[in-house]
């Protein structure tokens, strides 16, 4: 990859950190109904997953089926295994914070509850981090940029989940741990570089995460989601992709 290819990254993995970082201003996003913009974000990060994201795990399952012959169509299910799997552990991580923080939304929440969320969602930012460098490659600068707007928003949706969920502790430790947990991923691909079949699995995992971490914020009834900005954002954004 080359040095302007890096610094492309590089800018890209900023501006991941810097959406944690300036996340609190965004306060005029937080109120019922839900913002029309949080919900039209969501809509875009589903489109990327649908229409970009899982047409790429397809290709990978593909082509880890095609190297492990021997193993048939099992070898090629990884990647769907995984979009399922990633799925299923965000379903739980959220399922465990919630009780663990007697969902009291907006206040203090016991130390285990922030942790295990954040913990969770610290993993992601990694994945999301060590996967840039790999749509540079494989798709260009633009194919990046596409993956940085979808995951740009979708992180303002994460971010103000989190706020809503652990209110002050985010401010002042989750969004650090956020920030630096993208980075890092991004650090990671330019040292370790691991098997095509990997990336494919984490493609998977991401695309799985990203699913149910939109719906679970536009589906519940007393947050008077937008459904008509969900669908708009969804489908200019997979307008876009399509044409790209």
């Amino acid at each position: 990859m080359s040095f302007t290819a890096q610094i492309g990254a590089a800018i890209v993995a900023l501006i991941f950190a810097s959406v944690h970082l300036f996340s609190p201003k965004l306060v005029f996003l937080d109120r019922t109904p839900r913002s029309i913009w949080l919900s039209a974000a969501g809509g875009v990060s589903v489109a990327y997953v649908f229409v970009h994201l899982l047409p790429e795990m397809s290709e990978f399952g593909e082509m880890v089926a095609g190297e492990e012959a021997g193993h048939g169509g099992l070898a090629g299910m990884g990647v769907w295994l995984l979009a399922l799997t990633g799925l299923v552990v965000f379903y739980a991580l959220e399922r465990m914070a919630r009780r663990r923080a007697g969902n009291r939304d907006g206040a203090e929440s016991p130390a285990g509850a922030f942790w295990l969320h954040l913990g969770g969602f610290g993993v992601y930012n990694f994945l999301v981090g060590y996967l840039l460098e790999e749509q540079l490659r494989e798709e260009g600068f633009g194919g990046m940029m596409l993956y940085a707007v979808a995951l740009g928003l979708h992180f303002v949706v994460n971010d103000r989940a989190l706020y809503a969920h652990h209110g002050r502790q985010y401010l002042h430790e989750g969004r650090w741990l956020l920030a630096a947990a993208v980075l890092a991923g991004w650090l990671a691909s330019l040292v370790f570089e691991i098997p095509e079949a990997w990336i494919g699995g984490g493609f998977g995992f991401l695309a799985g995460s990203v699913v149910l971490n939109v719906i679970k914020e536009e589906l519940p009834e007393e947050r008077e989601s937008r459904l008509w900005a969900f669908a708009l954002g969804a489908a200019l954004y997979a307008a876009l992709l399509v044409v790209v």
